[in-house]
């Protein structure tokens, strides 16, 4: 047998026997370069995700002034709250939203629209319903109406400042988080076994203990944080919003398109400004109408109690004005904690009647599990307990990545030692592992788009690694055999 021939069966016994020690081989080396790689926008996200959720207490004691008002006393109407804000912020500035105090002792919040501000965020004037002092105005975002320090940890965790180039760094945290933690479960099941038979003094086996306990206990809570966060991703949510009309698992929403009827007796929209509903209103705090529509102080207490009759109950509510003669008032609750409070209305100013309404209780379950897995991944879901839960994780998924990096350092080979590449380990699989593998790449770089564009990333990064290992052994033959 010719010396070629006889390295060709050599190189087949040692896989041959072995196919899922290759198998695990190859895991090993991909869970490597996801730690390497991924590892730094994973930790970036799951420690800014932590001081998102451990924040609320601390931002509304800092902005305590805005929150807080007079303990006692009657409420005045919202219209002269609006008159409020609009005073201390000066010009006829178009109403938004209106989200009522909450509580006695509160605040009520009054938002303006702002072409310098980011999308999904307004400028708030939180005014005291009882004297219609003004404490002040800030920067709100989103649903949840966040104030401008955790607006400014949830901008971090979500794009680090840099708006939509930004949003990459999360969408491939949360795309390679599941497959990270997925990996580590297979690796250990396979060497469960080996730790007890090393050293307990081996300082590579603590670091390797400590890291893979951490990471078993929150294994679930990965999976959770990885799925829920891709529903707000960019490719992979796109994606994911597709499979849900496909499936018709989409979220149930009001329509505020209004039929061109005949307006209700005395409701003269042009001259609404001018009814007896402005009384006690200073010159030049009601802009005049716009399109036909009146100044949305004067109907704002009129749908807030069309809004309560049609059943929105929650304390937490805002009311946004329609922008057009076409379109409807939208109440809509904002309680997304235990019991979960999100039902929506549309109310035609014309006739105070409702048009369209979407209530929480009529959703299909698929819908709902979404909804309450998005709170519970904010925290906002069942309070306190929820916070410290998903903190958790987070400070412990935190620690994992950092013992991960100690690990890796401690086992980095040698300058100039050879190491087997992740192209290696796939060569080394049987024609069946090695389609399955291609297979799921294929179809999970469709799925998650930015995950599919990183293993290429990892396969361009390995080739070179390879190319160059070859090139110094080849070069040290050459040396060698002109040294002897």
């Amino acid at each position: 047998m010719s010396s070629s021939a006889k390295g060709a069966a050599s190189r087949a016994q040692q896989r041959s026997p072995s196919s899922g020690s290759e198998f695990r081989a190859f895991l090993t080396r991909l869970h490597f370069y996801i730690g390497l790689f991924v590892g730094p926008f994973i930790f970036i996200a799951a420690l800014s995700g932590t001081l998102y959720v451990l924040t609320p207490q601390l931002e509304n004691y800092l902005y305590r002034d805005y929150l807080t008002g007079s303990p006692t006393g009657e409420s005045q109407s919202l219209k002269h709250q609006i008159h409020a804000a609009r005073a201390y912020l000066g010009g006829d500035r178009a109403v938004f939203a209106v989200r009522p105090a909450t509580f006695q002792g509160g605040t009520t919040r009054v938002m303006f629209a702002d072409p310098q501000l980011g999308e999904s965020e307004t400028r708030a004037v939180f005014v005291d319903p009882v004297t219609l002092d003004v404490k002040g105005d800030l920067v709100v975002y989103g649903t949840t109406g966040i104030l401008p320090l955790r607006l400014f940890i949830d901008l971090f965790h979500r794009n680090l400042h840099l708006g939509d180039l930004g949003r990459n760094y999360s969408e491939l945290a949360a795309s390679w988080l599941w497959i990270a933690a997925l990996g580590g479960i297979v690796i250990w099941f396979w060497q469960r076994g080996m730790a007890r038979a090393r050293s307990a003094g081996d300082g590579v086996s603590r670091l390797k203990r400590v890291h893979t306990l951490l990471a078993l206990w929150i294994a679930l809570g990965l999976f959770f944080l990885s799925a829920t966060g891709l529903t707000w991703s960019r490719y992979a949510g796109d994606n994911i919003d597709a499979l849900r009309s496909a499936l018709n698992w989409v979220t149930p929403s009001v329509s505020l398109k209004l039929d061109a009827a005949p307006q209700m007796p005395g409701m003269d929209m042009a001259h609404m400004d001018h009814s007896a509903h402005m009384d006690h209103v200073m010159p030049g705090m009601a802009p005049a109408p716009v399109d036909g529509l009146p100044d949305p102080a004067t109907l704002m207490d009129a749908v807030l109690a069309t809004a309560r009759k049609a059943g929105i109950e929650s304390p937490l509510v805002e009311i946004r004005p329609s922008k057009s003669a076409d379109k409807a008032w939208m109440v809509r609750e904002y309680d997304r904690s235990t019991p979960t409070q999100v039902d929506t209305i549309a109310i035609d100013p014309r006739s105070m009647t409702v048009t369209s309404r979407a209530d929480f209780d009529t959703f299909t379950i698929i819908p709902k599990l979404i909804r309450w897995g998005i709170d519970i991944h904010m925290g906002i879901k069942f309070g306190l307990i929820n916070q410290i839960v998903v903190g958790a994780i987070g400070a412990a998924l935190c620690a994992s990545i950092l013992y991960g990096y100690a690990l890796w350092w401690k086992r980095r080979p040698a300058p100039g030692a050879p190491a087997r590449t992740l192209a290696q380990s796939f060569l080394y699989l049987g024609w069946t592992a090695r389609a399955g593998v291609l297979l799921v790449a294929i179809a999970l770089g469709f799925a998650l788009p930015l995950m599919g564009i990183t293993l290429l990333v990892f396969v361009a990064v390995d080739a070179v690694r390879w190319w160059l290992d070859k090139s110094r052994r080849a070069s040290r033959r050459v040396a060698t055999a002109a040294a002897e």
